[in-house]
């Protein structure tokens, strides 16, 4: 059976013709228009997608099998081609029987201009191959769409359900192109439109909570990174004029060793004619001993040459990841709990503009993982905000599962916060020692975010920085007064 992109090309049918026909259709779609101009970021996110499912398309068509009938009417075609006029004339009325047999949409155009020829000649003959090959062409763009058809259908239900969920999402996740491109991504492979209500819902409450997005600001940008020399050689040509003899000198100016043929003395040239001494005279010639007359002149030339110029480059390395663990003890229910999962999602949206991973640990009696920024960020981040926090504090656990984590090659240059009302038990001290050494000699930064001010010192004094947020009534108060 012949395949369908060798029947393009004997066609000249371009499938990216075809293809560039549809998307340009659905960009130029109203809807499509007034959504990007309301979101640009995300259009950019768009735009690099669109070359991707173009290809994806492509690949498809190329690799599908041309229907039996088309195959065989085309093979038809091929032959009424290559016959000679008589031979052509000869079989018409066979050919026209065989476009009956194979139900061919050009049979009944065949059989009018079959019927209304005056003279067989070969204007009647270049007239019935053109309508049949447009016929075919005819035949294989329908083949096209009919194929791309089903592709194209969840194409746009897949576009429409992601530009629903960006649409509702950017307000309070998208920062810059970076971060939106990485919404985009997100979004991609499965459906979230009703799900995401719980991360809308969130967003609107940490809208509502400026101090908290503030903290979460101060904490994320609180790491400078570190910069590191680099040294850079690059290789450059440069000109140099260097003066050597000229080849039609002015004068003799002496005698020198060297290994100037041209130049040499008759009686070097007297060794040659001697078979003892000839082995004597390539050794001169080799070690340029042979006497040769120094002529005086010389002329000056460009010559190019090449040098190595090495820079020291001081480069920035990128801020490294998350590992966010929350305490989901009884404590830290109702407000704290809204607070917490507002603040971890605020750290998203600084993640995701910095291209940093986050990292969410949660802890009460058991540790539970969630990455916030991996490929179906979207759907962990649901499972995560529908977690309802009760149980015991375990921070011993979570915190010795994270310097697990810090020693995986990924998260050697993670910031860590812990994101709890410190309630807790003490510490192990192997623990707190395994802490130090990260943050001695690793430079791994411990932040903790106390969301009471009812927090264990001895605790909280391993960490480096301290982020306070009070969730007391009275501060809660104040806050919304000052609000006001």
């Amino acid at each position: 059976m012949m395949s369908l992109q060798t029947i393009e090309l004997l066609l000249s049918i371009s499938e990216s013709e075809i293809i560039e026909e549809l998307l340009i259709g659905l960009l130029a779609a109203p809807q499509l228009a007034i959504f990007f101009e309301k979101y640009p970021k995300i259009r950019n996110a768009f735009n690099k997608e669109v070359s991707g499912w173009k290809i994806k398309l492509q690949d498809k068509l190329q690799q599908s099998e041309v229907p039996a009938a088309i195959s065989a009417e085309f093979a038809l075609y091929k032959q009424s081609i290559s016959s000679e006029n008589t031979l052509f004339f000869e079989q018409l009325d066979d050919v026209i029987q065989q476009l009956e047999v194979l139900h061919s949409p050009f049979f009944e155009r065949a059989k009018k201009l079959s019927a209304t020829a005056e003279h067989r000649n070969e204007s009647f003959r270049s007239l019935f191959l053109h309508q049949w090959r447009k016929s075919l062409s005819v035949q294989v763009t329908t083949l096209h769409k009919s194929l791309i058809e089903g592709d194209w259908e969840q194409l746009i239900s897949q576009l429409q359900d992601r530009l629903a969920i960006n649409s509702a999402l950017e307000p309070f996740l998208v920062e810059n192109d970076r971060s939106s491109g990485h919404l985009w991504d997100m979004s991609r492979g499965e459906k979230y439109r009703s799900d995401c209500n719980t991360l809308i819902e969130y967003g609107k409450f940490l809208a509502q909570q400026p101090e908290l997005q503030k903290l979460a600001e101060q904490l994320g940008r609180s790491y400078q990174p570190t910069s590191v020399d680099r040294k850079d050689t690059q290789y450059e040509k440069y000109r140099v004029m260097v003066r050597e003899p000229a080849t039609l000198p002015e004068s003799v100016n002496g005698i020198f060793q060297s290994s100037d043929i041209v130049r040499m003395l008759p009686t070097e040239m007297v060794l040659l004619n001697i078979d003892e001494l000839e082995i004597e005279f390539y050794r001169r010639f080799l070690e340029q001993q042979l006497l040769t007359y120094q002529l005086k002149g010389d002329v000056w030339r460009e010559q190019v040459k090449v040098r190595a110029i090495s820079k020291t480059i001081n480069e920035q390395l990128p801020r490294g990841p998350f590992i966010v663990c929350v305490d989901t003890s009884g404590s830290m229910g109702g407000f704290n709990e809204q607070c917490a999962k507002a603040f971890c999602l605020a750290l998203l949206r600084i993640a995701m503009a910095d291209n940093r991973r986050c990292y969410i640990l949660l802890f009460s009696t058991e540790v539970v993982h969630y990455e916030l920024t991996s490929s179906t960020g979207i759907s962990e981040a649901i499972r995560f905000l529908s977690q309802r926090f009760r149980g015991g504090t375990d921070l011993a656990a979570c915190l010795s599962e994270t310097v697990e984590k810090l020693n995986q090659q990924d998260w050697i240059d993670a910031d860590v916060v812990i994101v709890s009302d410190f309630i807790a038990q003490r510490l192990p001290e192997n623990l707190i020692s395994q802490i130090k050494n990260k943050q001695k000699k690793h430079n791994h930064r411990f932040h903790a975010v106390a969301m009471s001010k009812h927090g264990k010192p001895n605790i909280m004094k391993i960490f480096d920085h301290v982020w306070r947020f009070d969730t007391g009534l009275g501060q809660r108060l104040r806050r919304r007064w000052r609000a006001d």
